[in-house]
């Protein structure tokens, strides 16, 4: 690359990165995805790389496979699933310590297979209304919802959109990592438990309180009633999903899909529904990232970034460096465009593990540390409910720390 193609990589790299720090640009009316965008297009547009040339750097088993997965989930939501199992939950006569628990440990089950954002997106409204009829203070049960959805999608290789581009990049094998994620992530809720039903022991049974508000109907306009055999095409589909990862045999990118077009058959569901709860956006800030950082590998300044930091005794081949590389790019850049920016650099067998735990726990440090943050605050605000950095922090930073420290030991445990 000529020097002043160098140039315009590094322009077009840093602006886009200047984005993904600060949600959009100053004074123009973009998000990250369209910046991230606009920086594919402004390498393309600069002939940095031909159109040909930008397409292959796109890792499409990764857009294919973070694809099918949001078609599955489409399909579970659409079948008023999500919404079954939250009602289900809470009006189960628990006290809130044990229901607490059981928020948990199903939120982190659910994102572990059906992704971190989607179980918040259709979990979150229908929790907040719940826990509104039994006289429960919704904040610490929708704060445990976002962070075990959080934690549990760490646990495998499906659970998130990073994860998959792990997965899909370093071509992990779907048990093993499972095996390796596994304990620490149990470990995590179980401190995630301990801490948020701490403050609510000794409380017992509430009644359920019929107020004007929660009168609202289960199955409003925004949350569909359940459909039992679209449920269950949906949970076929991705159970034999999850035994064809674990035992391998066809990639995981083609198995699913085909799942996804088994769900496209449908005679309750139009194909357009479906397709509406689809999330273009993050497909496309994949894809426009995929462009930008492999015009800017091409001027080797990454690997001359990173020789320099392994000469101070910085190697990011090291696992106690790598951890504090992603977890300082994760809160300053987000958790996928630092994994992006972090996979071509760092080599090793803990890298993916490393990654895709240190990554994906870090996001619940502060709210917009991780989309599933987001998602839950702004549905709780619809609902009247006001969750402020303040309220999050408090139960999201010790939340991180714990989670942290508890992987970071097993990875180093492991490691060594």
């Amino acid at each position: 690359m000529s020097s002043a193609g160098t140039w315009e990589a590094v322009a077009i790299f840093a602006t886009v990165y200047l984005g993904m720090v600060l949600g959009g640009l100053p004074r123009l009316r973009l998000d990250r995805t369209g910046v991230a965008l606009l920086g594919a297009i402004a390498v393309v547009g600069l002939g940095l790389m031909t159109p040909e040339a930008a397409a292959q750097a796109i890792h499409l088993p990764t857009i294919v496979l973070l694809f099918s997965f949001m078609v599955i989930s489409a399909q579970m939501r659409l079948g008023g699933f999500y919404g079954a199992v939250t009602r289900a939950i809470v009006a189960l006569p628990l006290s809130p310590a044990a229901l607490m628990g059981v928020v948990v440990g199903v939120s982190a089950a659910l994102s572990a297979v059906f992704s971190n954002d989607i179980v918040c997106l259709a979990v979150a409204p229908v929790l907040a209304r719940a826990c509104r009829q039994r006289a429960l203070d919704a904040v610490p049960y929708l704060l445990g919802l976002a962070c075990a959805a959080n934690i549990g999608s760490a646990a495998t290789l499906i659970g998130n959109p990073q994860n998959m581009l792990i997965g899909e990049v370093l071509k992990l094998p779907f048990g093993a990592y499972l095996r390796e994620a596994l304990p620490p992530v149990l470990a995590g809720l179980l401190a995630l438990w301990a801490l948020l039903a701490w403050p609510l022991r000794g409380a017992g049974l509430q009644p359920r309180i019929q107020t004007d508000a929660a009168r609202r109907p289960a199955d409003s306009d925004d949350e569909p009633p359940l459909d039992r055999w679209q449920t269950a095409k949906g949970l076929a589909v991705a159970g034999a999903l999850v035994l064809v990862f674990l035992w391998g045999g066809w990639p995981r990118d083609v198995a699913a899909l085909v799942g996804a077009g088994v769900l496209l058959l449908s005679q309750r569901f139009h194909s357009s529904r479906v397709m509406s709860l689809v999330d273009w956006e993050l497909l496309v800030l994949f894809m426009g990232l995929f462009v930008v950082n492999a015009a800017f590998a091409q001027t080797g300044l990454a690997r001359q970034a990173v020789a320099a930091l392994a000469g101070q005794g910085i190697d990011l081949n090291q696992p106690l460096p790598l951890m504090g590389a992603t977890l300082v790019l994760s809160n300053l850049v987000s958790n996928v465009p630092a994994v992006m920016l972090l996979l071509p650099v760092a080599h090793g067998a803990h890298v993916g593990p490393t990654l895709a735990l240190i990554s994906t726990l870090a996001g619940n440090l502060l709210i917009v540390g991780s989309i599933a943050n987001i998602i839950v605050v702004d549905a709780a605000r619809r609902e009247g409910i006001a969750i402020d950095w303040r309220r999050h922090a408090r139960t999201g930073v010790p939340v991180t720390l714990l989670t942290l420290g508890l992987a970071a030991g097993w990875l180093l445990w492991r490691a060594g």
